[in-house]
């Protein structure tokens, strides 16, 4: 495969591991440990059993005959709002926890940018300890800011559960892989739908890109597939209120990796703006700074209210209820 990461955890000029050395030791610690982990036959047969029994897995693929009809093509939705907990997060979180037991790990911190919403409250009723993020603009950057401070605080009993797939290598290559248990349902499920395994269009959003990144992994080098990504347009790109990062950012640094971000001439990163809090992020994923470069991927910035309108739409043709992200 062509578009996924290299053995120094890089996609084509993206990606790295660019972290401080407090940290050097667990993040190497992980590179070395992971891929023996995922590939082993006792995390694949605990992993797939938590799939299936505790998550709901496979996800239906859904045909939205209505959509269909009024666009003429055959639209499929992979209906990961169906999973335990109603995203696709959870292919990932789980995986990793497995990853994070088997090191021996006990502790572990994760970030999120939907603190305002109803699953903060269901965090708590599974245990978690949440605390409110006071710094910046208060979104998902500041968030994933202080989870990383508090990860240098106590690196050596810490787990980081990054929940997308940016940050420094390995997390990127991980998640994906974690959750390109979306691909390979989606090559079964066509398969057994429309006698073939793959599509002619794949369609997903992108912040971070891990939902993305699992729905293109099995395709990511299948040039019958054309890739169609969503980024959040916010107000509008010109107007300076977006997280449009493919379409205004420049090459940087964030949170670990080399990728585009929305900076300043002088290379402060800009607050991004979006009615999405999962894709308000100023930075996105190397997998996908690399596909948007090499033109492997389309990028389409949508608007908040494009997006509320095509949520509204589903919602009324279909009585289906997409997030924001989705929609």
């Amino acid at each position: 495969m062509t578009y996924v990461a290299d053995n120094e955890g890089y996609f084509g000029e993206f990606g790295g591991a660019y972290i401080p050395e407090i940290l050097h030791g667990c993040v190497t610690e992980l590179q070395d440990t992971y891929m023996k982990v995922i590939g082993s036959p006792e995390f694949r047969k605990e992993y797939m059993a938590l799939l299936r029994d505790y998550v709901g897995r496979p996800s239906p693929l859904y045909l939205s005959e209505k959509l269909s009809q009024k666009y003429g093509i055959r639209l499929y939705l992979k209906r990961e709002d169906l999973n335990h907990t109603g995203a696709h997060k959870i292919n990932n979180t789980i995986g990793q926890i497995l990853v994070a037991r088997h090191m021996g790990k006990h502790r572990t911190i994760a970030e999120t940018g939907a603190g305002q919403h109803v699953n903060v409250e269901k965090m708590k009723m599974l245990g978690a300890t949440v605390v409110p993020v006071t710094s910046g603009n208060k979104t998902l950057k500041d968030a994933t800011n202080e989870a990383i401070r508090d990860w240098c605080c106590h690196p050596a009993e810490t787990f980081y559960i990054i929940g997308s797939t940016v940050g420094p290598h390995p997390y990127p290559d991980m998640v994906a892989r974690l959750q390109s248990v979306i691909s390979e349902e989606i090559k079964a499920q066509l398969l057994e739908k429309e006698g073939r395994d793959y599509p002619d269009r794949l369609i997903a959003c992108i912040g971070g890109g891990s939902n993305a990144a699992g729905t293109i992994y099995h395709y990511i080098d299948d040039e019958r597939v054309r890739i169609v990504l969503a980024e959040a347009g916010g107000l509008g790109v010109e107007t300076g209120k977006t997280a449009a990062t493919i379409a205004l950012g420049k090459v940087g640094i964030i949170h670990g990796a080399k990728t585009y971000v929305i900076q300043s001439e002088d290379g402060q990163i800009e607050e991004p703006y979006s009615v999405s809090a999962g894709l308000d992020y100023p930075g996105i994923g190397p997998m996908h700074a690399n596909l948007a470069k090499c033109h492997r991927a389309e990028v389409i910035p949508v608007n908040d209210d494009e997006a509320l309108e095509a949520g509204v739409s589903l919602t009324r043709t279909e009585g289906i209820i997409p997030a924001i992200e989705s929609a």
